[in-house]
């Protein structure tokens, strides 16, 4: 049974915080950042875009890129954050819509982890509060024996707080949003009390738009928050930029070996995938049938580490297409009746004539049979 001693040295954490993993960049940004904050941000909306976005400071302090977008895009979603209205991040699987909530909420609040994550099972206490019954029962309602959730918390002290997921929420509790969203305040009418948000409280929910079928938000709810689409990458390059730096950053936290190694497969990973995304090959000159799946960017990171574990463990530590192509098939074929028959005509028509491919068209063919 694990056991919980303060805090876990951040060297042994395998994901820290985005304020953590990024405490130096968010330090640097706040030393010189002179332009106004709204109330309890850490930083300006300039320097919380200029976090999101990447940038060199006067001093010559380099911030990372953390999303690879239009740079529109991020403006509004700061700007959102500095009203009262609520920021919606929707966008198809795999477009960082997560990412960019916890890093937005890292900048601005200093803290990603007020965060309630959307499940068909989530219950309306993880959004307004819940009670320890130990307490209850020995001594009925009080403020004591309250258990506040993230978004109760982040009234209080004035931060940012996350729903991930919200689409996945059942509609009735969605809307135990409205009033605080709405209102700013949470009612605990079980004691007679509320609570009021204070200045520099806000909230991001995400939500895929594959899930428009699950719970819709209503429209009253809908109302309460400014809608920010996060597109997928608009080129092949930014893609494979964005491939990069992920696997780049989650290999040297798994001790893999560096992505540059395995350029050429990233590019091809990212080429398979979005010709199959568009139905249409990079040159535009062949129509092709696309999957059921959405081959997003994060499906493609998740490919090219995995392909970098194999190559560390059982290769020569080089990414190769042996390394990639069972992953490669694992994202394509989620339907083994329709999705097979399409990946083997791309296979056959698209890779296997394709200058430079004989390699990855081999390893596929191994791994399909």
């Amino acid at each position: 049974m694990p056991v919980f001693v303060g805090r876990t040295p951040e060297a042994e954490v395998l994901r820290p915080h985005a304020e953590h993993a990024f405490a130096a960049e968010l330090a640097a940004l706040a030393a010189q950042d002179d332009r106004p904050r709204p109330d309890r941000w850490k930083l300006s909306p300039w320097a919380v875009a200029t976090y999101l976005l990447g940038g060199t400071l006067p001093d010559g302090t380099v911030i990372t890129p953390k999303y690879v977008g239009p740079r529109g895009i991020v403006e509004v979603a700061v700007s959102t954050l500095a009203t009262d209205r609520a920021l919606l991040l929707l966008g198809v699987p795999g477009t960082a819509k997560t990412w960019v909530s916890e890093h937005l909420a890292a900048a601005v609040s200093g803290d990603s982890t007020l965060l309630v994550q959307g499940t068909a099972g989530t219950p309306e206490e993880a959004i307004r509060y819940g009670w320890n019954y130990a307490r209850l029962l020995a001594h009925g309602p009080s403020r004591d024996a309250l258990v506040p959730s993230p978004v109760m918390r982040a009234m209080a002290e004035g931060m940012t707080a996350r729903v991930e997921e919200l689409t996945r929420v059942p509609a009735d509790v969605q809307d135990s949003l409205i009033t605080i969203l709405s209102e700013k305040t949470l009612p605990i009418p079980e004691l007679g009390q509320e609570v009021q948000a204070v200045r520099g409280f806000n909230l991001i929910a995400t939500a895929n738009d594959r899930d428009r079928g699950v719970n819709d938000l209503s429209s009253a709810l809908r109302r309460r928050f400014n809608t920010v689409v996060l597109p997928l990458p608009r080129t092949t390059e930014a893609e494979v930029d964005i491939v990069t730096r992920r696997v780049d950053q989650l290999g040297r936290s798994l001790d893999l070996p560096s992505a540059p190694d395995g350029a050429d497969e990233i590019r091809r990973v990212v080429t398979v995938f979005r010709e199959l995304r568009d139905g249409l090959t990079s040159d535009g000159r062949t129509k092709i049938k696309s999957p059921s799946g959405t081959l997003s960017t994060a499906e493609a990171i998740s490919v090219v580490t995995g392909g970098l574990a194999l190559a560390a463990h059982f290769g020569d530590g080089v990414l190769r297409p042996g390394d990639v192509a069972a992953g490669v098939l694992g994202a394509v074929v989620r339907d083994p009746g329709t999705d097979r028959v399409v990946w083997q005509e791309y296979l056959e028509t698209v890779v296997r004539e394709r200058d430079g491919w004989h390699d990855f068209y081999r390893a596929c063919r191994e791994v399909t049979a």
